[in-house]
């Protein structure tokens, strides 16, 4: 099996889409996923890959399923 890499910068910019079609700032995202805009800042510019619990978190504040997340980053690979 070939070895299998998760670009961060590729979760981060599918994160970051996900909340511009919602029309939210980071700042209201962060609020509403009780995570701080800075974390959700270095997820989004790819600096840090978001745990579960976060990625679940921030599904939850953006009103959709982390399978939707998922496949925006499944889209971009």
């Amino acid at each position: 099996m070939s070895d299998i890499y998760l670009d961060s910068k590729i979760v981060g910019e599918a994160i970051a889409f996900c909340r511009k079609e919602k029309n939210l700032s980071q700042e209201v995202l962060s609020g509403l996923a009780d995570i701080g805009r800075t974390h959700l800042s270095a997820i989004e510019r790819g600096e840090r890959k978001p745990t579960l619990e976060t990625l679940y978190k921030i599904s939850i504040a953006l009103d959709i399923s982390m399978s939707d997340i998922v496949r925006e980053i499944e889209r971009r690979l």
